[in-house]
C-alpha cells in the first residue's frame, strides 16, 4: 500500500507546523480527508481514522461553544484514534487547547489560510495523485493538441526521434524512456515523468537534450491524461489495413482500457504527422463526428441518385 508522510503533505500544500513537528513523519493511505462531525458528539461507528481530518469554522466554533471539560472530552475521545494529523482552515487562531492535546499524543497540528472547500479540494485531488496506484513502463509520453499520447514499440525503433519531430512542431514532452502510469479512476490513467527523467530526452548518435533549454518551457508538461495508447511496429507487407475506419482495440492498464492504435513505420512516412492525425481523429471522434460514416452515408446517397 503507497503512503506519503505528513511532512511531505506539509511542504507540498505550504501548511504551517502548530504541534507535533517531531511527529511528521506519520504515514497517510487514504486519499480523501474527513472532517469530524458526529466524532465530536460521540459517534465513533464509521470514524475513518486513517485519513487526515480537516477542521473548518464549524468544527472549530463548537468546540470553543462548549464547556473547557465537555471541549476536553471531546478532543480527547479523537485524538485518542490517532488519526495521521490535523489541518485547520482559514488560518483559525486560539487553538492553544487543541496543541496541547495534539503535542502530548505527537499528533501533528496545521493550519492553512484556505477556506475550507477550497483546501479539501486542494488536499484530496494532491492525495488522489500522490497515493494513485501506479506502474511504470518503457516508451514516450507526448501531449499532443491537447490530448495524451503514449508511444511506444521496440528499443530502437524511433519512439524518442519521433517525439523529438513532435516537440519541433509545437508539441510537449511528458517523459521519455520511462513513463510512470497512475490510475486516478477506473476510467483515467495519467502518465507522468520518474523525476529523474524529467525534461530530458535521449536521442541515438546525438546523446541526451533538455527539452526545455533547447525549446523553452512551453515544450514540457509534468502530466497528462492519457487518450491514446501508440505503438510504432516494423513494416509488414502482409498487414496493411486499407478499411475506410478499422475497429477500436484497446490496451489495458490497470484495468483501464486505453485506445491502441498501430503505426508501421517504412522510410519516408511521416509518423509524427500521422501521430498528429491520429490525435485530431480521436478528437473528432470524442465529439460525435465519423470521417467514415460521413463518407458512408454520401457513397449511399450518390448511388441512391444514380
Amino acid at each position: 500500500m503507497k503512503t506519503i508522510s505528513v511532512e511531505r503533505i506539509s511542504k507540498e500544500l505550504s501548511l504551517e507546523i502548530l504541534a507535533g513537528a517531531d511527529s511528521l513523519d506519520r504515514k497517510v493511505s487514504k486519499n480523501k480527508s474527513h472532517r469530524p462531525g458526529l466524532e465530536f458528539i460521540g459517534y465513533f461507528d464509521f470514524f475513518p481514522t486513517e485519513r487526515v481530518q480537516v477542521l473548518g469554522l464549524t468544527e472549530i466554533n463548537y468546540l470553543k461553544s462548549l464547556s473547557v471539560e465537555e471541549r476536553k472530552q471531546r478532543i480527547g475521545n479523537i485524538v485518542n484514534y490517532h488519526p495521521p494529523c490535523f489541518i485547520v482552515t482559514r488560518g483559525q487562531e486560539e487553538l492553544t487547547y487543541l496543541e496541547q492535546y495534539c503535542n502530548q499524543e505527537n499528533i501533528p497540528l496545521l493550519r492553512t489560510n484556505d477556506s475550507t472547500y477550497e483546501f479539501i479540494a486542494k488536499l484530496d485531488a494532491y492525495l488522489g495523485r500522490a497515493l494513485a496506484e501506479e506502474i511504470a513502463v518503457p516508451g514516450v509520453c507526448l501531449n499532443v493538441f491537447g490530448i495524451g499520447i503514449l508511444l511506444r514499440g521496440e528499443s530502437g525503433i524511433g519512439k524518442s526521434e519521433t517525439a523529438y519531430t513532435l516537440i519541433g512542431r509545437g508539441h510537449r514532452l511528458v517523459a521519455d524512456d520511462i513513463v510512470v502510469l497512475r490510475k486516478l479512476s477506473h476510467r483515467t490513467i495519467l502518465g507522468t515523468h520518474n523525476e529523474m527523467n524529467k525534461e530530458f530526452l535521449a536521442l541515438r548518435s546525438v546523446g541526451l537534450l533538455n527539452i526545455v533549454r533547447v525549446y523553452g518551457r512551453k515544450a514540457f508538461q509534468d502530466e497528462t491524461r492519457i487518450a491514446l495508447d501508440i505503438e510504432l511496429t516494423k513494416w509488414g507487407d502482409n498487414e496493411l489495413n486499407n478499411d475506410l475506419e478499422l475497429k477500436t482495440e484497446y490496451t489495458s492498464y490497470m484495468g483501464v482500457e486505453i485506445p491502441h492504435i498501430k503505426i508501421q513505420l517504412q522510410p519516408g512516412r511521416d509518423v509524427a504527422g500521422l501521430i498528429e492525425a491520429a490525435a485530431n481523429s480521436w478528437y473528432l471522434k470524442q465529439q460525435g463526428y465519423s470521417a467514415a460514416e460521413e463518407f458512408i452515408h454520401r457513397t449511399e446517397n450518390y448511388n441512391g441518385n444514380e
